[in-house]
């Protein structure tokens, strides 16, 4: 009983893990390019007045694949990576809950369990992140970091520039960042689960399972759970995006002080409106895709 318990699990952490990497995909495509006008805004809020204008900037310097598409190979990857490891180790960590807490399945855990869960479970996630989403950040700023410093942009592969960092700065180099990771990851995914799964709870009829309340009511909860993670983490983001563009090692508050110091409370928040607007469509996709391939697996594979 004990083995088929434990092979049961494992298929169960694959099954998490693909339809996680599915959601990944899918996030990507939906939401690349208002993520670049993000970053842009984050790291060199001076250049422009604001979402439309970065948009069109980027439209007419770089053109589409080029500019809003840029880093998606890397941004394909860390969301892969991100989200496969992330409901991988949210599927155990919310087993790990239901031990402490003496729940007897995951389905009957509190949102503040699944928010415990998720909580965990970014932990795990943020090591495979970080890599990723410095490459990301760094390709989709690198027009700005060059006009910054007058030379002209140098078209530059993801592998290559990954590369680069690991020759001049080691193995560090690419978890630059790592700690403010971490610090953004955790809290925000705990809202995240918590945000998703209470507001599935609530869009459930009285005794329905949250499993079964279909297509429109799970995209809801999805971006339900994407606004209140943004809205939390946003600040933490914005210093990240500094301290992975700048390839300096700077102490996370002291950047954020110095933010503060000289753009104002509110340079914690730039870009968050082209946030709020991408996550709807891309987190909304991401449970939808992860639920309903999680479903498709199980059928075909057998519980």
């Amino acid at each position: 009983m004990a083995h088929s318990n434990s092979s049961g699990n494992f298929k169960n952490g694959i099954i998490d893990f693909t339809a996680g990497s599915l959601g990944g995909v899918a996030v990507v495509y939906v939401g690349q390019p208002l993520d670049t006008v993000k970053v842009k805004m984050q790291t060199f809020p001076h250049l422009y007045t604001g979402m439309y204008n970065c948009l069109k900037q980027t439209l007419r310097s770089d053109g589409i694949i080029r500019g809003l598409y840029a880093g998606t190979t890397p941004a394909i990857l860390a969301n892969v990576a991100e989200n496969s490891v992330l409901f991988a180790a949210y599927g155990y960590c919310q087993k790990f809950v239901c031990t402490l807490t003496g729940t007897h399945n995951v389905e009957q855990l509190s949102a503040l369990g699944n928010a415990s869960a998720g909580f965990l479970a970014a932990f795990f996630s943020s090591f495979t992140l970080c890599p990723t989403e410095l490459i990301k950040c760094q390709l989709q700023a690198m027009r700005e970091v060059n006009l910054q410093g007058s030379q002209t942009a140098i078209k530059v592969t993801p592998l290559q520039l990954t590369q680069q960092i690991f020759r001049q700065y080691g193995i560090q180099g690419l978890f630059r960042g790592l700690v403010p990771t971490i610090m953004r990851e955790m809290p925000g995914y705990f809202f995240f689960f918590g945000g998703y799964e209470g507001t599935r709870s609530l869009l459930a009829k009285p005794g329905q399972s949250k499993d079964d309340i279909g297509f429109v009511k799970t995209m809801i909860a999805g971006a339900v759970g994407g606004l209140v993670l943004w809205t939390v983490i946003f600040p933490s983001d914005v210093i990240k995006s500094r301290i992975q563009i700048s390839n300096q090692n700077q102490k996370f508050l002291n950047i954020g002080y110095e933010i503060i110091k000289k753009e104002g409370v509110l340079a914690l928040y730039n870009g968050l409106k082209p946030t709020l607007v991408r996550t709807i469509p891309a987190t909304a996709t991401l449970f939808v895709v992860y639920e309903y391939s999680k479903k498709f697996m199980h059928k075909t594979f057998g519980d």
